[in-house]
């Protein structure tokens, strides 16, 4: 059994649930950009979408297609233990857990479950993810901002909690809402850290602001707690053309670099819609954020690997 939990153990090392109790924090938007950018750079990324929005169809411009299943593979291997399958080469080395309007059945199944297992039963997505995500050098879950019981599944199954939240009231409020599910799911999943706080849609010299973010992130997680500097900006046109053409901010930015000036635009009488310039700004905070998130990763894996040695020799 210990050989059986320590291969689990390896194949969820690297999955990382992005978490927040409130919605418009940017959790999804974070984790398909990560998850496009890394898969961009060679990295086999997979994305695990619990959503039963799944706005990561959106994102990622595959709603609707043949592979979208709307959350019915994730919900058979969660009731009946089926192989978990992706939806594969949403784009190169990226694939996609789906997730939908099918995953509304799976709230009921796990509170019957938790009247006869308690909380053990929420270990029960990293039994399924992990024949799948070994597969993989990293992996996202995008999690719901609306129902509890999906993030404690996410909870149960990953190494690594990336929280992102707005400066707002309503993002602190969701810090510490956060803070108590993570001490919650720590008694099942004892490997559970947090990798990092970032925050999203603030801006870039928030100064004021940025201090009393962090300052609630230390309040509820305990004092000094891991905080990525990067903030990803707020920018509503480029917000809006990647839900309009199901592209990424890294994508949308070679389009808008690509795409003729204004003014050769209304000489030749066209008139389609323009990409944003500040595709490149948004898409330039994710890649500073992805190596933030790559770095601490490494460090922490290092700082485990010491750790098992000094026990070891111990």
């Amino acid at each position: 059994m210990a050989g059986s939990d320590s291969q689990r153990d390896g194949a969820l090392a690297r999955v990382i649930a992005i978490v927040n109790d409130k919605g418009g924090v940017g959790k999804t938007s974070i984790a398909a950009n990560l998850g496009g950018q890394f898969a961009g750079a060679g990295y086999r990324c997979l994305l695990v979408d619990l959503n039963r929005q799944a706005n990561l169809a959106d994102d990622l411009g595959y709603r609707g297609s043949a592979g979208d299943d709307q959350g019915a593979g994730l919900l058979a291997a969660v009731i009946a233990g089926t192989p978990l399958r992706a939806l594969p080469d949403v784009r190169p080395h990226l694939d996609v857990v789906c997730g939908g309007s099918r995953l509304e059945d799976l709230t009921p199944v796990m509170v019957s479950r938790l009247q006869h297992r308690g909380r053990a039963a929420f270990t029960v997505l990293g039994d399924v993810l992990a024949p799948l995500a070994g597969d993989y050098d990293i992996a996202f879950i995008d999690c719901p901002p609306e129902s509890t019981i999906l993030t404690d599944l996410a909870l149960g199954a990953a190494r690594w909690v990336l929280m992102p939240t707005r400066s707002d009231l309503g993002g602190l409020i969701g810090i510490g809402l956060v803070a108590e599910r993570f001490a919650l799911a720590r008694e099942i999943n004892q490997r559970l850290g947090l990798l990092g706080v970032v925050l999203f849609g603030t801006g870039s010299r928030s100064r004021v602001i940025q201090a009393q973010a962090a300052d609630a992130i230390d309040e509820a997680f305990g004092g000094d707690s891991p905080r990525f500097r990067t903030t990803i900006r707020h920018a509503e046109r480029t917000a809006q053309d990647a839900r309009r053409l199901g592209k990424l901010a890294h994508e949308l930015e070679i389009e808008a670099a690509q795409q003729p000036a204004w003014w050769e635009s209304l000489r030749s009488g066209v008139r389609e819609p323009r990409i944003a310039e500040t595709a490149a700004s948004v898409a330039g905070d994710y890649r500073t954020l992805g190596v933030e998130v790559l770095t601490a990763l490494q460090a922490a894996e290092e700082a485990e690997l010491d750790a098992g040695g000094e026990a070891a020799q111990r």
